[in-house]
């Protein structure tokens, strides 16, 4: 290798636009850093920020149950727009949109800032988003450990004017908003209070101030501090409904355990933070002088190494600062503007396991752990969507959430997602691998399983005039057959899901297994059409539309192993075929990286290569190596971002309780390189070292006692695994 990559990126220029800003944040709080030496905005976010919209009334899942007989009957029966008319008549209603809360504003005396050298930088290790101009530095990163977002600056004879600003694009001019500024002994607290229009739910952020040398005076709505060497601010924001005492959240900063000391702060932060970043490394052997560039110059190289290198260390560190009260939302946990794009909602029928897919290889149990928060916080509302729409027991889990409302209330004509039936299994298949890799099975995963179960017990009363079970109604997000509309019969990601859901039920709850096995033994196996590729709709007489963003029929070969080239390898070349045939449609990011997901589970390499080249190429990446969803840098969008460490570690290590793949995918893009410490789900750490058309090690650290199937480009082998005793795999790439 030559030297070490980059774990950090920077720029020569503060950010124009809050997309290029610098990101931190704790899973909780979120910070976009602009670093700018004359006026410094820091835009605060916090994932439970969702604004209400007069919906109160439409978050409830449509009471339909009672019309289901109906509707399988003329579905079964070939009439393939019945279920356009399965709704309870309302309109598309959003969920509740995310927002910034506000921003830090700190703004020095015009021609304060002398011409000097700049550079502002994010440093993934510790989160710190730090910016120098001359004697100036500011500092910001958001503790995991006291969920606080604190920033230090410094200059000698530092004078600057601070205030929280609510007024970000988009911000509601209905708002109800007021200011607080009190002195206290241990610097100045700045309050906000902002109530959304016609309700009594608002939030508030407090900043406390605290100055080394020089004065602080009261200047309202902010305050003025003039002759400081240090200025350290600690800033918080709670949603609530009625009024909060800012008096008492200060007092909560006042009484942080590393008192106003920002070196404490820091300390007790990176314990978290960079244990969980340090855990899994790439080395792509890239040229010095390339990772020694700018991420701007970079992203202007997409055939780098280097690039790769840094995307992957960057979308590691976004997923894992996005992560803890909840897993990412479509913008991960930050956005500049009130008018987010999708409500800047957790889509959960393909954008949040994407963003997620890396969490159990790439060692971020943080990220799966806010995952689960966000399933099993809703298990009560996917109990009311069984019931309502299907008077079923059991879950079904809705498309898109705000995360605080898990009922299924977002769908029409065009969209409708509430016939989706496949969620909750696709959901739970993250907790699923989760527990596989730690050795340990979560009870709390074990019973939302057999509520799955449970579900499709209630749910799969129809037969084919083989006797074979029907699902119906069926629905594929977010794409129609060509010759029918949206709602249909035999859907494959929902058959793969009935019977993932059914089986790993059965294995975790013996009592039910004969039962739930039964029933995944009466589904109708996938169909391939007459192009040889697996159909999206495995009912007779439904021909597939190719060009779509989505690849919800693959879902048997990525995320589950259902479909794979060692066990079925008759389905895997239809599944090859399938993903040959699918067009990008509309070249959303989303798209292109599951097609590099499903590629690399396929083995083609060429193929995932393609894949990634069509998003490097496509100018989706800002200066803050955060994503878009469209090209050029078209709507602000963290699928990309999150996603593309999981291409990358699934083209070089793949992994099921029984079976380790290496080197599945290698594209020519990479021929050298380094992965450290990527988990398996039969609990072993793996470091694997290639070069291309030579020699490759892969050295495996056993958690527990097993015995796997080694796949490598060198053929297959059996591997008795013994806890605790590194076992050293040689093999040729050739």
């Amino acid at each position: 290798m030559t030297g070490a990559p980059v774990h950090g990126t920077w720029e020569p220029e503060p950010a124009a636009r809050w997309e290029d800003a610098f990101l931190t944040g704790n899973g909780h709080h979120g910070a976009l850093v602009f670093g700018d030496p004359e006026t410094d905005r820091v835009v605060v976010t916090h994932h439970a920020l969702v604004r209400p919209n007069g919906d109160d009334e439409h978050r409830r899942p449509p009471r339909l149950a009672a019309g289901l007989r109906a509707l399988q009957d003329r579905l079964l029966a070939g009439d393939t727009t019945a279920a356009e008319g399965f709704t309870d008549g309302r309109p598309l209603q959003w969920v509740r949109p995310f927002h910034p809360a506000f921003q830090l504003r700190l703004t020095r005396p015009s021609g304060d800032a002398a011409p000097h050298p700049y550079r502002r930088c994010v440093d993934f290790a510790t989160g710190e988003a730090t910016a120098v101009h001359g004697t100036w530095t500011s500092r910001v990163f958001v503790s995991r450990a006291d969920d606080v977002i604190v920033q230090r600056v410094t200059a000698p004879g530092l004078t600057l004017d601070l205030a929280l600003d609510h007024r970000l694009p988009g911000a509601p001019a209905a708002l109800g908003v007021g200011h607080g500024t009190v002195l206290t002994p241990e610097g100045a607290l700045l309050g906000l209070r902002v109530r959304y229009p016609g309700t009594d739910l608002g939030y508030t952020g407090v900043t406390l101030v605290a100055v080394t040398g020089g004065t602080t005076r009261l200047v309202p709505p902010g305050v003025h501090v003039e002759g400081a060497t240090e200025v350290l601010l600690l800033t918080r924001v709670r949603r609530h409904t009625g009024e909060l005492d800012v008096t008492a959240e200060g007092r909560a900063l006042r009484g942080l355990p590393a008192g106003t000391s920002y070196d404490g702060l820091i300390d007790r932060h990176l314990a978290l933070h960079r244990t969980a970043y340090r855990r899994v490394t790439l080395d792509l052997a890239a040229d010095p002088a390339e990772r020694a560039l700018p991420g701007s110059a970079l992203l202007a190289r997409p055939r780098s190494a280097a690039l790769l290198e840094r995307l992957f260390a960057a979308g590691r560190y976004h997923l894992l600062s996005a992560s803890g009260l909840f897993p990412p939302r479509l913008t991960g946990l930050w956005t500049g503007d009130w008018n987010t794009a999708w409500s800047g909602a957790f889509t959960t029928n393909a954008n949040l396991n994407l963003q997620t897919a890396s969490a159990a290889a790439a060692a971020l149990p943080e990220v799966t752990e806010a995952h689960a928060a966000l399933v099993h916080r809703q298990l009560p509302d996917w109990r009311d969507n069984a019931r309502a729409i299907f008077g079923t027991r059991g879950i079904v889990a809705p498309s898109h959430t705000d995360g605080e409302c898990g009922h299924t209330y977002h769908f029409s004509r065009e969209y409708p997602l509430h016939l989706w039936t496949a969620g909750a299994d696709w959901l739970l298949k993250p907790l699923v691998d989760h527990d596989e890799t730690r050795g340990e099975s979560d009870p709390r995963t074990a019973a939302a399983l057999a509520e799955a179960a449970l579900f499709y017990e209630d749910f799969l009363t129809r037969t084919d005039e083989h006797g074979r079970l029907a699902i119906v109604p069926s629905y594929s997000p977010e794409n129609r057959p060509a010759n029918a509309s949206w709602g249909t019969v035999d859907a494959a990601m929902d058959l793969s899901a009935a019977r993932h859901a059914l089986l790993t039920a059965a294995d975790h709850h013996p009592g039910h297994a004969d039962r739930w096995r039964a029933l995944a033994d009466r589904l109708p196996p996938h169909r391939i059409n007459a192009d040889g590729a697996l159909a999206e709709w495995a009912w007779p007489g439904l021909d597939d539309t190719y060009d779509h963003r989505h690849l919800s029929h693959l879902y048997g070969v990525w995320p589950l192993d259902e479909i794979n080239p060692y066990d079925t390898p008759a389905l895997a070349a239809a599944a090859h075929r399938a993903l040959q045939l699918r067009g990008a449609e509309n070249d959303s990011a989303h798209g292109h990286l599951h097609h590099a997901l499903v590629a690399a589970r396929l083995r083609d390499g060429t193929r995932v290569a393609h894949a990634l080249a069509r998003v490097l190429d496509g100018d989706y990446f800002h200066a803050s190596l955060m994503s878009a969803h469209y090209p050029r840098r078209d709507v602000y969008n963290a699928d990309a971002a999150h996603a593309l460490p999981a291409v990358l570690i699934e083209m070089l290590v793949q992994s099921t309780p029984g079976r380790l793949v290496l080197l599945p995918a290698l594209p020519d893009t990479c021929p050298r390189g380094e992965l450290r410490g990527v988990r398996t789900r039969f609990g072993a750490e793996i470091d694997l070292t290639w070069t291309a058309g030579a020699d490759a090690k892969a050295v495996v650290r056993p958690s527990r006692s097993h015995r796997v199937e080694l796949r490598t480009p060198s053929g297959a082998e059996w591997l008795d695994l013994v806890a605790g005793e590194d076992r050293v795999i040689g093999f040729t790439t050739r």
